[in-house]
């Protein structure tokens, strides 16, 4: 059947608006992508010559891979962390009714919705009323409130297609809750777990705000040394970094819509 004109238009509309969204999204990333295989010695683009020479002054730079062990330390026991207790938290509210399940949704959403600094600000001064020390584990415990609400919200987004008969034949059964949960609930639900805990890994490891007023002098963590360096001059191996971040990013994110559906997952939130 032949289209419309104003389908026509419609379509091209459309087709023009989206490949304009996606210009905006992957030209950055693609500039840096270009800028970290450079010959010269700043960030300059289109670069006046190529090489690797960048990645491999990351091999032996320590200046810059003390930092990303301390980050990713954090983000990996942020990410155990919050989801345990996404998941726990997405379990008691996930199908409830209530209106105390209500607020609690809401509370634990509130990192998303309150600017990031803000946040960071308020918990560092919550730190200091409890005459809490900066350290490593303020550092771990703030990035675990961040990290929170995307586990609730794919984890939970997992229990809402779990059907509930499945859980109530297993009981009726005679099986305990703990045993139903270990062998009917978490296999359905592990996609969404495994899916959130790639996406509460990447927030923890390219926080800034939080790590910014959580860190103490002794914990310096990757993105806040970046910016350091930046400051100071345009240094090339900033882009490397942020080179082998993005490639490790697509890997990761091929691995998670293996292994998590996280298309699916983020799709259901």
């Amino acid at each position: 059947m032949q289209r419309s004109p104003q389908d026509r238009l419609y379509s091209a509309t459309i087709g023009i608006l989206s490949g304009f969204t996606m210009l905006l999204l992957l030209a950055p990333t693609a500039v840096v992508l270009v800028i970290s295989f450079t010959g010269g010695i700043t960030l300059k683009f289109p670069p006046p010559s190529w090489s690797t020479r960048w990645y491999s002054e990351l091999l032996v730079s320590n200046e810059i891979i003390q930092p990303a062990i301390t980050s990713l330390k954090v983000a990996v026991m942020a990410t155990i962390g919050s989801g345990i207790l996404g998941t726990a938290a997405a379990l008691g509210i996930a199908r409830s009714q209530s209106r105390i399940a209500r607020i609690l949704d809401a509370l634990f959403m509130s990192p998303m919705v309150l600017p990031a600094m803000a946040f960071g600000l308020s918990l560092l001064l919550v730190f200091n009323m409890l005459a809490i020390r900066l350290s490593t584990a303020t550092l771990v415990l703030g990035h675990i409130i961040i990290c929170i609400p995307y586990v609730i919200r794919m984890v939970g987004a997992s229990l809402q297609q779990l059907n509930p008969v499945l859980i109530t034949c297993s009981i009726s059964l005679g099986a305990s809750r703990w045993y139903t949960f270990r062998r009917v609930t978490l296999p359905l639900i592990r996609r969404g777990i495994i899916a959130s805990g790639f996406v509460a890994f990447l927030s923890s490891f390219d926080n800034v705000p939080v790590s910014l007023f959580l860190a103490d002098a002794r914990t310096e963590v990757l993105p806040i040394k970046l910016w350091a360096i930046l400051e100071g001059s345009l240094d090339v191996r900033v882009a490397a970094v942020s080179g082998v971040m993005v490639i490790a990013t697509l890997l990761g994110l091929l691995a998670a819509e293996r292994f998590g559906g996280l298309a699916r997952q983020a799709g259901n939130r």
